[in-house]
């Protein structure tokens, strides 16, 4: 891109107006580069992005894609341009921007396409102390302000603003990153460790090896080279797929247990001794009963965690169980971190492992869950299989996806089938839930595809799997 032509990076720049709703979700930008957006889009997001928040300084940062230094550096000069100074912090994770935007009281921009595959990029935005921006929190005018400034001919040319341009400026934020998060959890009494830690030659890789550095721990890392071609696997841990090595690894090296990061590190997904994945539900309850055991040492009466509305059953009984107060919301983190803040929960987690915590400005952090791990594990001389036992009571059939042509006509015909049984409960909080004495499903639309998403819940699993199979038999009749 950078060899092009000033005509044609316009053009490709144009070409991205076109899709602009395509390109900006509901949470983050994210798109094929150049295809899609390139450094004349990204450009014109960092001046929209200072001119929606009013923001006189932001912080930056990107990930280890071929794309993120040009993308990151671009929206850098649109913002200065537009009179906000810049802290970019180079090379980083997600959760490490959210740190720096949370620690320099500074609105953030994070370059990064998570999970997505090496021709994806985007951005996640947030402002200051890591407060999330979505498309009713900001990035929909955003989207408005960088379509104004397009021309018939599709050419985005922003205009010039009578200030003073910022200044751009470094800073390195990893040492106090790691010793933030190594502040929030007591590792200095676990017993030693061997845990394998596969970072997809994503973000991870960057992160660990500081944030572990002095524990008692001893690593075996997978797949640490910053790659964002992801030679090996995609650095997406929630496919079953990109699992496999790591588990071999476990079995392979006797590790007391797996950690896989995606892309930009902000998810962790965990695997135990036998080489088997624990449940993000489980990890969830988990994490819960050790930050509501701190919140009540600390003279909090009833500490609130945050869950969304497909984690399971589990989750809220362990957390009435240990005198903490479970507050269900929608999926989506805009939704977690709102909650949290209007309850001033603790804690909060997600089925698809993201997990949320207060001392970290109810930002979520894949790395601060899996020190809770290390320490609940390391505190005690039993297996991590054994350890969340306790936090795994049901049988869940995962998330399945169905490609429907009439996705409220299929929901429709569920709520029918399902709503009238004896003693079920039904509610649209997100999608539809129904609910029984031992039992539950939800199934979703998708926001930006085709597609119903089921997840079932039941006590034993044949009953799970008879739900399972019920419900989807109707959904794609």
């Amino acid at each position: 891109m950078g060899d092009q032509p000033a005509d044609q990076t316009e053009n490709q720049g144009g070409a991205a107006v076109r899709d602009l709703k395509q390109l900006v979700k509901a949470y983050d930008v994210r798109g094929v580069v150049p295809d899609q957006w390139d450094e004349n889009l990204a450009r014109a997001f960092g001046a929209a992005f200072v001119q929606v928040t009013g923001a006189t300084a932001i912080v930056v940062g990107h990930d280890m894609r071929p794309s993120s230094p040009s993308l990151s550096r671009a929206f850098a000069e649109g913002a200065a341009a537009y009179g906000s100074d810049v802290v970019e912090i180079g090379l980083c994770s997600t959760d490490q921007l959210y740190y720096a935007s949370g620690k320099l009281d500074l609105p953030g921009a994070m370059f990064t396409a998570s999970h997505n595959p090496a021709q994806y990029n985007g951005i996640k935005l947030c402002r200051a102390g890591a407060a999330p921006v979505g498309q009713d929190t900001g990035l929909a005018e955003i989207r408005e302000l960088v379509e104004s400034w397009t021309a018939e001919d599709d050419t985005v040319t922003v205009p010039a603003r009578d200030v003073k341009p910022g200044a751009l400026s470094t800073q390195e934020t990893l040492r106090g990153y790691a010793d933030h998060l190594l502040g929030l959890v007591d590792l200095t009494a676990i017993r030693p460790l061997k845990v394998a830690v596969d970072a997809g030659n994503g973000m991870g890789g960057h992160t660990v090896p500081t944030v572990f550095d002095g524990l008692p721990i001893e690593l075996v890392p997978m797949y640490f080279e910053l790659d964002g071609t992801f030679p090996n696997h995609e650095a997406n841990p929630l496919d079953p797929k990109n699992l496999v090595d790591l588990q071999a690894k476990v079995r392979e090296t006797g590790a007391d247990l797996g950690l896989a990061f995606d892309g930009d590190a902000d998810r962790c997904f965990v695997v135990d001794e036998r080489g088997e994945p624990v449940s993000p539900s489980a990890i969830t309850a988990l994490v819960a009963a050790r930050e509501i055991a701190r919140a009540r040492a600390a003279g909090e009466a009833e500490p609130t965690v945050i869950h969304n509305l497909i984690t399971s059953w589990t989750v809220p009984e362990v957390v009435r169980e240990l005198g903490g107060k479970p507050v269900r919301t929608r999926v989506g983190h805009s939704f977690i971190k709102q909650e949290m803040a209007e309850t001033d929960a603790v804690f909060g987690g997600e089925h698809s492992a993201h997990y949320y915590f207060r001392d970290f400005w109810r930002a979520d952090t894949g790395m601060l869950a899996a020190l809770h791990v290390l320490a609940a594990l390391g505190g005690q001389q039993g297996t991590l299989s054994a350890l969340t036992a306790e936090y795994d009571r049901y049988a869940a059939s995962g998330e399945i996806n169905s490609t429907v042509a009439d996705q409220a006509d299929r929901s429709a015909a569920v709520r029918a089938a399902y709503a009238g049984l004896e003693g079920t409960t039904v509610d649209e909080l997100d999608g539809l839930t129904v609910a029984g004495p031992d039992w539950w499903f939800n199934l979703r639309a998708s926001n930006t595809e085709p597609l119903l998403r089921l997840n079932v819940e039941a006590k034993d699993p044949a009953r799970m799997a008879e739900l399972r199979d019920g419900v989807l038999a109707i959904v794609r009749a």
